[in-house]
């Protein structure tokens, strides 16, 4: 298990990857797709073991509507 000082850091790591995903990405990937897209990308920037990986996908995971409408108004604010 992961202790809560390594869960921040994870949980900002999670959100850095998503800042740097373009909307377009975001917006267009199914949510299985955008998962293993993000999980991809935060692997490539931080290791990670089965548990974290497991952690981090049920967190995605439930975050996804979240992710989505941020990507959305990322877009708005850009027009």
């Amino acid at each position: 298990m992961l202790g809560l000082k390594e869960r921040v850091v994870t949980m900002r790591y999670v959100w850095s990857v998503i800042e740097e995903t373009e909307t377009k990405i975001l917006l267009s990937l199914n949510d299985a797709d955008l998962l293993k897209q993000l999980l991809k990308q935060l692997e490539n920037k931080k290791q990670l073991d089965s548990e974290q990986i497991n952690d981090m996908s049920m967190y995605i995971s439930s975050r996804v509507p979240l992710i989505r409408d941020l990507a959305h108004s990322r877009l708005v604010c850009n027009l």
